[in-house]
């Protein structure tokens, strides 16, 4: 597992496979972290499409995003499961924030976050519109999340507004 990112280091490009469900279409697409500069983005990496807390997690998120897009933010939601199983989520759940696939957790390892047995542990970084690690959470056990009026908070004191 690699170290985690200290608030205020310089988040990394990367670029992983997702979609996002709009109104009833899910549309595919690659998602890379270098066009999302210049506004605040919030990733959400958690363990599993339809698991009990993470589905509890996105439906939060997807409920709250409203108030996070306020702050201008991205919110990205990653786990190991391939985009087919994003799309079924989001479909059941009513999902309205893009799921990216990080089959091989590659980008979980670059977080630091990388857990044998689970996958990945359950963490929410926020990188500020300079690319810089704002503020994270990084779960040990993973049974809890950030409420989305956290997330808001941290993304209102990132020059976000």
């Amino acid at each position: 597992m690699g170290r985690t990112p200290a608030v205020g280091d310089i988040i990394g490009d990367f670029s992983l496979p997702g979609g996002c469900l709009t109104e009833d279409r899910f549309e595919r697409g690659d998602y890379s972290l270098r066009e999302q500069r210049g506004k605040p983005v919030v990733l959400a990496f958690y363990p599993g499409d339809n698991t009990p807390v993470c589905t509890a997690q996105l439906c939060s998120y997807s409920d709250g995003l409203e108030d996070l897009r306020s702050c201008g933010a991205t919110v990205w939601g990653i786990s190991p499961q391939d985009v087919d199983s994003h799309e079924r989520f989001a479909r059941e759940r009513g999902l309205r924030i893009p799921l990216l696939a990080d089959a091989e957790r590659s980008v979980a390892r670059a977080f630091g976050i990388d857990a044998p047995l689970i996958g990945l542990r359950r963490s929410v970084f926020i990188v500020a519109p300079d690319g810089r690690l704002h503020w994270k959470r990084v779960g040990t056990l993973g049974a809890t999340f950030p409420a989305a009026k956290v997330l808001a908070e941290q993304l209102a004191t990132a020059g976000a507004r």
